[in-house]
């Protein structure tokens, strides 16, 4: 079968991408490229071209239709990041049928809910693992039909037969069934994972999505030329714009093979542009410094050197004196910074949670650009981001809004946006949409404030700023964040609403602590990371650390009393959510009793 032709209608409207799938075939219009995705199997990259996309895609969309798949029918996607995944997600949006793209770490009973809830009609998973969670619940969904893998697993149909059902046959109905979807229409549900509370089905059009894509391209500062690294889910809403906007810009994107080995496909592929979450780039900056740690002499000097120097940068306002020492610090220190991220990295797409400005002056004055914005799924989800250049960027802020995107601050601080990115509603709940959409304005429920005029900065979340019992207003996110920059502390969540004070729930950064140890000459050879916890020295030093930043904080804010907590918090025993934010319900009551010993007095 070859590519499929579009019809001069097709043709006109791709020039102004505003249906999902118009991406690819604007890819194929302007640039085509041989390596549009590439997986990494096995060590080696398998690539996939914008022609055999869109060849495998009308395959699926055929071979969807002959299985009784219609417009406005639901197909939920459970996966990790791979070219199936968009593969499906263009074969299933082409003929106006919608995606439910489903995270791969949330519980059975989560599951049960979402696909009820969605009416969802067949399913396609990655793996064996997926395949068990989603056959054990078939009996309970009266609508779900097929189940299809995309790996090779016992006693399931592999995807491999969607593309031979849908290897033959007149292209005439998928065509028309392209024209007839309208850029307003329901393209997708994401069913957002949030912290407490049954998943809610985020209802986004074409249009909302499309129309982040083209307003976010003037601040991606790549071209068809460059290649990116993907690692991020795709069930998220911010990972699985930017591979439209890639598709959009002609960006070559890998997937890496696991999380385990993101640093190893960065320096294989040397990309232009990846995306990440704080906590990630967070990570990548404990380990620099550890390397830091182990030097000696001179080279010690000048690497400790060259941080603190990164540690005043700013975009504006530096000196020419600063600038020259600049210099000298990215040629004998920064250079290997840049060369463990491939040595080409034009942009680092940070979002999800805020970054700490302090580690955002550091990777900007190690010439990592790191873009930090912002957005929700609910505004499909850019609303403001910086970059593209220097210029444009400053530092504690979440950047400029994008085109056709309004914010306004209300009385009480909170967040409304209005745009064509805003989503349609919550599906199936009436109510809960009138509770954050009113006069055209969504309510983010995040708390922030415009700089020089332009600049978007958050300053917290509405619902997680508490009081104590005196009546002080607390704003953990921005204290947790200055905690956090401590090597000991891998995680920490501020508590105290309606208590005397602050205190703190801490997991401890379980690597550096050992190491520590032994350089402290503490024996820890055979026990368990989580026995940590009880070591007199180890709970000392942390009570150092938590003194030395104290001072930065309000006499009321200062954390008086912490519990360093015996298990590490991860999305499967449920303290992190899928993009690694604290779910702070189900982290209090894992650690209620801790909780009332801080408080016991």
């Amino acid at each position: 079968m070859g590519i499929p032709n579009l019809t001069n209608k097709e043709m006109n409207k791709i020039t102004n991408p505003t249906r999902l799938f118009d991406f690819a075939y604007y890819q194929q219009q302007h640039f085509p490229q041989d390596h549009c995705l590439a997986d990494r199997v096995n060590g080696k990259w398998a690539y996939l071209s914008t022609d055999e996309l869109i060849d495998r895609a009308h395959r699926i969309s055929r071979a969807l239709l002959r299985l009784g798949i219609q417009p406005g029918d639901k197909v939920a996607l459970i996966s990790n990041n791979r070219s199936e995944w968009n593969v499906m997600d263009l074969g299933i949006m082409q003929i106006g049928a919608i995606d439910v793209p489903v995270y791969p770490t949330i519980s059975e009973k989560d599951y049960t809910f979402i696909f009820n809830d969605a009416e969802v009609k067949l399913c396609v998973v990655s793996d064996e693992e997926l395949y068990a969670k989603v056959n054990n619940i078939r009996a309970d969904v009266p609508t779900l039909g097929e189940i299809y893998t995309f790996n090779q697993v016992e006693g399931a149909k592999h995807w491999s037969e969607l593309l031979e059902l849908g290897a033959e046959g007149d292209r005439t109905e998928v065509e028309a069934l392209m024209a007839q979807v309208k850029a307003e229409d329901l393209a997708t549900l994401i069913y957002t994972s949030g912290t407490t509370g049954l998943p809610k089905g985020v209802m986004l059009s074409h249009l909302n999505i499309a129309s982040n894509v083209m307003a976010s391209r003037e601040r991606l500062p790549v071209n068809e030329t460059a290649k990116g690294v993907s690692f991020l889910p795709l069930c998220h809403v911010y990972e699985r714009m930017l591979v439209y906007l890639y598709l959009y810009t002609g960006v070559s994107l890998h997937y890496a093979e696991s999380l385990e080995t993101i640093g190893d496909d960065i320096r294989d592929v040397q990309p232009e542009v990846f995306s990440a979450v704080p906590r990630l780039l967070e990570k990548v900056y404990a380990k620099i410094i550890a390397k830091g740690e182990e030097l000696t002499g001179i080279k010690r000097g000048l690497f400790f050197w060259a941080v603190n120097l990164a540690e005043s940068f700013d975009t504006v306002n530096r000196s020419a004196w600063y600038n020259f020492r600049l210099g000298i610090a990215r040629k004998l220190i920064f250079s290997k910074w840049q060369a463990a991220l491939g040595g080409n990295v034009k942009a680092v797409a940070s979002g999800s949670a805020a970054l700490n400005p302090r580690l955002a002056r550091i990777f900007q004055a190690a010439g990592i650009n790191v873009l930090e914005g912002y957005g929700l799924t609910e505004t499909s989800p850019v609303v403001s981001v910086n970059g593209p250049d220097m210029d444009h960027v400053r530092i504690g802020s979440v950047g400029r809004l994008i085109r056709d995107v309004e914010v306004k601050i209300a009385e009480d601080g909170e967040i409304l946006v209005k745009g064509p990115n805003v989503m349609m509603g919550y599906y199936k709940r009436p109510d809960l949409t009138d509770e954050v959409m009113k006069d055209g304005w969504f309510h983010t429920g995040d708390i922030g404030t415009m700089v020089e005029g332009v600049y978007l900065k958050i300053t917290d979340r509405k619902k997680e700023i508490f009081k104590t019992s005196g009546g002080k207003y607390i704003i953990p996110q921005a204290m947790e964040n200055r905690f956090k920059e401590s090597r000991f502390i891998e995680q920490l969540m501020i508590i105290g609403e309606a208590q005397k004070h602050p205190a703190a729930l801490i997991q401890l950064d379980y690597v550096f602590v050992r190491e520590w140890c032994k350089r402290k000459g503490i024996d820890v050879s055979g026990k368990p990371d989580v026995a940590f916890a009880e070591i007199p020295e180890v709970v000392a030093r942390v009570q150092r650390e938590v003194a030395e930043i104290n001072p930065d904080f309000g006499k009321w804010e200062q954390v008086k009393k912490f519990a360093l907590t015996p298990s590490v918090w991860s999305i499967d025993s449920g303290e992190l959510t899928p993009t690694l934010k604290l779910r702070r319900k189900p982290i209090l009551e894992k650690y209620a009793n801790l909780v009332n010993e801080i408080y016991a007095d």
